[in-house]
């Protein structure tokens, strides 16, 4: 990670790397957190250091460069270019999850080195057909309230705890984040949208002999700016859903003019929309995965428990609870 970001939710990469990659990470550069522990400011228990410097990074062994931001529009920032073109010149790789792409940008590189452009749209993609309503197993697809919610932390957390119960389950990533932590799956905002439902229709009939698949969501409904939802549920078919939602947020975070509506009849939309008026069938949502961080135990439970009274759902942040009751009810 490049920048301040470490208190901004734009830091989702990031986040995401440092919680959930299997690979070894040798520090955060972030100019306003040097120094600070990592477990303190994030909440993540993992004892990385934070630095101030590309130079710092450097001499800690570092050797590939991530990105760490996922800013609304997926570009690169202006200022961000000189410290990505030092990275390079001090022979560091790039993993880049952005919109703007850099393989051109440095097509000499030195040996072992390389630049990894997620959002780039796989070859030999097909219009959708379907072919997931013929599936057996279980399809959950993580949907939200807004975007930035905790979809794929959600979705990483029931598939973890599944797989700890010996359930046979695949995790379907479809964003940059997941991408990069699991090494597969498909950057669907970086699709033609004739293809969009055909990719994770081709992902999900890809590991169709999972008792479990577990499909990352992307955006929201009514989100102005999100064209992910209708792709995900055709090229899902999905049998199950979790709503994911920001404890006491109202309204959509980038767009405060835009009112989230009442979760009910906002799960039943998803509902109508994923079954068609019976085309497809009907999937059933089970639970409610809440991203309670910056609250207290007391304020979060307390909020997870008016929820679950007005929904009839269980809730929990899996995060700082743990995904077992929602792993349960999609199992039941």
């Amino acid at each position: 990670m490049q920048g301040a970001v470490l208190n901004d939710a734009g830091g989702k990469m990031g986040f995401g790397v440092l919680r959930y990659s299997p690979n070894p990470i040798a520090c955060v550069i972030d100019s306003d957190s040097a120094g600070m522990s990592m477990p303190e400011l994030t909440g993540i228990p993992k004892d990385v250091p934070i630095v101030s410097s590309l130079d710092e990074a450097c001499a800690l062994g570092a050797d590939v460069f991530v990105l760490g931001i996922a800013p609304p529009g997926g570009l690169i920032p202006a200022a961000w270019y000189p410290v990505i073109d030092n990275a390079v010149a001090h022979g560091l790789s790039l993993v880049n999850g952005l919109h703007d792409l850099l393989g051109s940008r440095y097509a000499k590189l030195q040996p072992g080195q390389f630049v990894w452009d997620i959002r780039i749209e796989p070859q030999g993609l097909a219009p959708a057909t379907g072919a997931a309503v013929s599936l057996n197993n279980r399809r959950l697809l993580l949907i939200g309230a807004d975007m930035a919610v905790g979809k794929m932390t959600a979705g990483l957390e029931i598939y973890r705890v599944a797989r700890q119960r010996g359930i046979k389950a695949e995790f379907v990533a479809t964003g940059q984040i997941g991408i990069t932590v699991t090494g597969a799956g498909v950057p669907l905002d970086a699709i033609r949208v004739d293809f969009a439902g055909g990719a994770i229709e081709r992902e999900v009939m890809r590991v169709r002999d999972a008792e479990l698949i577990v499909i990352e969501g992307q955006g929201a409904l009514i989100h102005p700016g999100s064209t992910a939802n209708l792709p995900l549920l055709r090229g899902s078919c999905p049998t199950h859903l979790i709503l994911c939602l920001k404890a006491g947020q109202t309204h959509l975070r980038m767009h405060s003019h835009i009112q989230i509506p009442p979760l009910g009849d906002y799960i039943r939309l998803y509902e109508g929309l994923a079954g068609a008026c019976g085309t497809f069938p009907t999937p059933k949502t089970v639970g409610v995965a809440l991203n309670s961080a910056g609250y207290s135990n007391q304020a979060a439970d307390l909020i997870a428990a008016q929820l679950q009274e007005e929904l009839g759902l269980p809730v929990v942040d899996p995060v700082r609870n743990g995904s077992d009751r929602l792993v349960d009810a999609v199992l039941a």
